[in-house]
């Protein structure tokens, strides 16, 4: 893919990724770095041709294996939620999927761990990021919802997907002062979760708004 391909031309140009940025500001989205990383990615390579011209609408969109790319509005609250305590050195991304998230993600934090459990999916999002040149991004195909216990504790985990309960294991793995933000629930309704650790005991949590993501599922898929 060359420079002008990335770059975008018609329904993918950067007039459209502007246009893009000013609903987010209007949807209450504040912080410029966020924005600015999102204006920055090329969300057309993320995903299939044939869908390339949706794809700076908000609005999620299908990548394959019942998975979604997320609406680019709930990409930037999260992703602003995630940082509205500080910069961060070490974050989790729970669901790499397309990789457009954790390539918003990549600009903004020093080192982003991902784990994936449909190794296609991740494999492709390899390639996007590798294109983006994005080198401090390590994945891993792996159960999402154990985490990634070996590079822990993170000063940030955010989760793609919705489990019905917060998993132990993420908890466990955030570091005394880190955030995670977080889907949560099930068929009768899914809240977006802000989790502080205030001690090794200590959560507090914090309920942002409804949403409606896929839901996060044990094994792996090769």
């Amino acid at each position: 893919m060359n420079r002008a391909q990335l770059q975008g031309i018609g329904m993918t140009s950067p007039r459209t990724r502007d246009r893009l940025i000013n609903r987010l500001k209007e949807q209450g989205i504040e912080n410029e770095a966020v924005l600015e990383a999102i204006r920055a990615t090329p969300r057309h390579i993320f995903v299939d041709e044939a869908l390339a011209h949706r794809a700076y609408e908000d609005s999620a969109l299908p990548i394959g294996f019942n998975q979604t790319i997320s609406q680019p509005y709930i990409v930037a609250r999260m992703t602003e939620l995630l940082l509205a305590g500080g910069p961060m050195k070490r974050v989790l991304e729970v669901g790499t999927g397309s990789g457009f998230q954790t390539a918003v993600l990549a600009q903004l934090v020093e080192q982003l761990y991902s784990v994936e459990r449909i190794l296609p999916l991740q494999e492709k999002a390899r390639e996007r990021l590798h294109l983006l040149e994005l080198n401090n991004v390590t994945c891993m195909h792996t159960d999402g919802g154990m985490g990634w216990s070996a590079k822990a504790p993170f000063d940030g985990i955010l989760s793609a997907a919705a489990p019905e309960e917060v998993p132990p294991e993420l908890l466990s793995q955030l570091a005394i002062g880190g955030r995670m933000v977080i889907p949560v629930g099930g068929r009768s309704g899914q809240q977006l979760r802000l989790i502080r650790r205030i001690s090794e005991t200590g959560y507090d949590t914090q309920v942002i708004e409804a949403v409606y993501f896929v839901p996060l599922l044990s094994g792996t898929v090769s």
